[in-house]
């Protein structure tokens, strides 16, 4: 389609205005990180480090991230193994009601954040309080599940699409068992799905905070809720200002690495 040298123009200026919009706030944040001033005047007097080491040197700061940490390695496990068996039995088998499990397995990821966490709470305390298991590290690993399930799902149902059936039917036909084929021709196949569908379910899980607010209870304390917690507290801005930046650059890798790992993959 030939545009007009106008029309390129026009839109050019709102890629970047729209780009502007997202990112000039977060560039905002990563440089009061290191402003020396503790009221963020504006420009900066000058710059320093000393937010970062107070940040580090924090036991706050490293109960949430570890916490963080917990929550986002647990639900990506879960969700790579759900998600992946899920997008096998939709992708390679056909029975009845395919379509409407299909449905609910994306389902949690389009739901609003706070209808799910208050599902979750109220299920959790039904559930599981009669049994003596409160809110905690396992309700919100579980709570996050939920929607990582569906990064893992996404990603290994569209490599299965994109492989066919053809090698593994060969790999049969050879004489090799279901499980030597998944082993041998399968799995090599899509473990840069795997790979990136779990960065995102990563990424997802850990700056989450509306269902992690509703799941966690009072003994678990992620790096958003910590934010949250500590954003109004003067003495605390200029530390929520570099675990903001830091959350940024945590949440920015994983997402880049699996984006290449998907780009790379789809030229093979």
């Amino acid at each position: 389609m030939n545009l007009s040298r106008t029309a390129r123009w026009t839109l050019r200026l709102a890629l970047a205005l729209g780009l502007g919009v997202i990112y000039v706030p977060l560039a905002v944040v990563l440089l009061n990180s290191f402003n020396a001033d503790r009221t963020f005047a504006w420009p900066p007097t000058g710059l320093t480090t000393r937010w970062w080491g107070a940040a580090w040197n924090s036991s706050g700061v490293r109960d949430a991230l570890w916490a963080s940490v917990q929550a986002g390695v647990g639900a990506t496990a879960i969700a790579l193994v759900l998600g992946t068996m899920a997008a096998f039995a939709v992708q390679r088998y056909r029975f009845f009601g395919r379509d409407a499990v299909s449905l609910l397995i994306v389902l949690p990821i389009a739901l609003p954040g706070i209808v799910t966490g208050i599902a979750l709470n109220n299920a959790f305390r039904v559930v599981l309080e009669p049994f003596g298991v409160g809110l905690g590290m396992f309700t919100v690993i579980v709570g996050h599940a939920t929607f990582c399930v569906v990064t893992v799902h996404n990603n290994v149902l569209a490599r299965l699409r994109r492989m066919g059936s053809n090698l593994e039917e060969a790999s049969a036909d050879l004489g090799a068992d279901t499980f030597t084929t998944f082993r041998l021709v399968t799995f090599p196949m899509m473990r840069s799905a795997l790979l990136a569908g779990g960065l995102l379910a990563f990424a997802l899980s850990f700056d989450e905070i509306i269902v992690t607010t509703f799941t966690a209870g009072a003994g678990v304390r992620t790096l958003p809720i910590w934010i949250f917690e500590n954003l109004f507290r003067p003495n605390q801005a200029p530390v929520v200002n570099v675990v903001a930046a830091a959350l940024i650059v945590v949440s920015v890798v994983p997402i880049y690495l699996a984006q290449r790992l998907s780009g790379t993959a789809g030229t093979h």
